[in-house]
């Protein structure tokens, strides 16, 4: 069959994702029997616009800023319920506070017998009982994959490969922006000096409090509490610390007595309790996890059936996540046949 995508979103994600398609295309219908083509695409900045006959990738990244000359009159809700898609993809700007407007597009998806991709981290995060509760009554896939370690399949590596085992603890490095500022600080730059480059590189935006205050990672501790440990973690119970108080001192103390820096995201079992923590470690350099450098992200698996897997890639990244959507979709494709 051949996909009906609606893309509610056209930033760097949106772009990322129809990139590959404009570059793929052939290769993707070849090896693995996948088509799909572009039907819809709403954007708050951009506008929006409904193509039933399908929107030509290549056209759609000559011109980002401008989808079309004649706008649809419609907002986000509307192109989702009217549209004749059948996989929406959501990637709009994240709220960790209410979760929207992301998750009520995710939920007019539902309604309307759409399945689902995000890259969102506000649904997951703060109502994904709710939605994979809707998604199942309506026999529709909710895929997430580029909601935590962008491209790099964590997600299912953990539901699918490590499928069977029991997780005691999950840990890791979840933001590029903080590693990469952590690890120009173990090369001897001062913390804004670090912050700066790191702005200047793209990887932090021109306010950072979401990544070096912690925010960012507490998100995808959130979703990962949520989707590996049943945790339904708020934001209040987990305990959250950024970057911003470890001055060079630190790291050079650190570096003597054989140890690292790096901002974890970490949950664990305690008995019937998921507890779940943001906050920077120094290493020791036995850990795979001190020698993550830059914007790279790794995470961690305690389980029971393997003892600790570690899984390391890319964190962030236009193609990167735009992967993500991929790799979701081509899992759907598969499931349905």
């Amino acid at each position: 069959m051949k996909h009906r995508l609606a893309l509610i979103g056209f930033g760097n994600v949106g772009q990322g994702f129809t990139a590959i398609l404009a570059e793929k295309k052939e290769f993707l219908a070849r090896k693995y029997g996948f088509e799909c083509e572009i039907v819809a695409i709403s954007d708050m900045a951009k506008g929006s616009v409904v193509a039933p006959k399908g929107l030509d990738p290549h056209i759609l990244l000559s011109r980002p800023g401008d989808l079309l000359s004649t706008k649809e009159s419609k907002d986000a809700l509307g192109i989702i319920r009217e549209c004749d898609a059948t996989v929406v993809v959501e990637a709009t700007y994240t709220d960790l506070k209410t979760g929207e407007p992301a998750t009520s597009h995710v939920k007019a998806a539902f309604e309307t017998g759409k399945h689902v991709v995000t890259t969102n981290k506000g649904p997951l995060a703060l109502h994904y009982a709710e939605l994979l509760s809707m998604a199942a009554k309506k026999k529709l896939y909710f895929k997430f994959e580029g909601t935590v370690m962008s491209g790099t399949p964590l997600i299912s590596f953990g539901m699918q490969n490590l499928a069977g085992c029991n997780f005691s603890e999950i840990r890791g490095i979840f933001n590029g922006t903080t590693n990469y500022i952590l690890t120009q600080m173990g090369d001897g730059a001062s913390y804004g000096d670090a912050l700066k480059k790191a702005q200047e590189l793209g990887y932090a935006e021109a306010d950072p409090t979401g990544d070096v205050e912690g925010f960012d990672t507490m998100g995808k501790v959130m979703i990962l509490a949520n989707v590996f440990m049943d945790g339904k973690l708020k934001k209040e119970d987990i305990a959250r610390t950024g970057i911003t108080a470890i001055a060079v001192d630190d790291i050079k103390r650190a570096a003597a007595d054989g140890k690292r820096w790096k901002l974890i995201g970490r949950l664990r079992r305690d008995g019937d309790r998921v507890i779940g923590s943001v906050t920077p470690e120094a290493l020791p350099l036995s850990n795979p996890l001190s020698s993550v450098y830059g914007a790279t992200n790794a995470a961690q698996f305690m389980t029971d059936l393997l003892g600790e897997i570690t899984i390391v890639g890319a964190g962030a990244g236009r193609k990167e996540t735009g992967f993500a959507i991929l790799s979701d979709l081509l899992d759907i494709h598969r499931m349905i046949g």
